[in-house]
């Protein structure tokens, strides 16, 4: 018995450095296709908003999450279902506006950059801005405009990951002439 847990946390392990690799692998693309670390930025926020877009329907399929009423429950899921669901990590949420539409997700391991070092010429890249790709995208799905960036990153020298996530404005849902 103890040998079978020992195989499925063996393979959920190399499936991490599997992920971590594979993703490591398209930056460096990116950084050879793109010489402008913003251009790169651009691409991964790109991927990620599509990613996002496609996720949230398998996110939403779970009978384990609702409908959130208010951005604060929202902040919630993302950091206690969903980071947790597709990263195996749970961010802390903090540093509220007073307004209650921008918060901190604090990440204090990042999966995507294990084994990663910024190259010297590409001080402008982000090399995790696929996730903020990925939160815009997903939160779009469900009429929820966001701003997302990366204001800290322990790639830099920071002592944590810190993704700054702001609420923009609730979208109308565009029904289809007929459909109302």
């Amino acid at each position: 018995m103890s040998r079978q847990s020992n195989r499925t946390t063996d393979s959920k392990k190399m499936n991490a450095e599997l992920f971590t690799l594979t993703y490591g692998a398209l930056v460096t693309q990116l950084c050879k296709d793109y010489e402008n670390g913003e251009e790169a930025n651009k691409q991964l926020d790109k991927m990620g908003y599509n990613i996002g877009v496609r996720l949230i329907e398998d996110f939403l399929a779970r009978p384990s999450v609702g409908r959130c009423q208010d951005f604060r429950e929202t902040a919630d899921v993302i950091a206690k279902v969903a980071f947790k669901m597709y990263l195996g990590i749970t961010p802390s949420v903090t540093n509220w506006s007073p307004a209650g539409d921008e918060f901190s997700l604090i990440l204090e391991s990042n999966p995507l950059v294990d084994f990663v070092e910024l190259p010297d010429n590409h001080t402008s890249l982000v090399y995790s801005n696929l996730l903020c790709g990925v939160l815009r995208g997903a939160l779009e799905m469900v009429q929820m405009a966001v701003d997302v960036k990366f204001s800290q990153d322990t790639l830099r020298g920071d002592n944590v990951t810190e993704i700054r996530m702001k609420f923009i404005k609730r979208m109308e849902e565009n029904l289809p002439a007929g459909d109302e």
